[in-house]
């Protein structure tokens, strides 16, 4: 559970904005979401070096 305390003379708006980026540091959607059904473990990892091929291939193609 996310808690905004709301400073004195502050905002309503700017508590929203506040709770709006902790909820994205947080990354609470992505929880939600990957606490809907499960994964293997052997396939998070297949995921994992699949995207670290990507970052290297866009990095050196980048890099000219």
């Amino acid at each position: 559970m996310l808690i905004i305390p709301i400073k004195q003379g502050e905002s309503i708006e700017r508590a929203l904005k506040r709770y709006k980026q902790k909820y994205r540091k947080t990354q609470q959607l992505k929880n939600l979401r990957d606490n809907q059904h499960f994964t293997k473990k052997s396939q998070i990892r297949r995921e994992e070096v699949a995207k670290a091929a990507y970052k290297q291939e866009w990095a050196k193609k980048n890099e000219d």
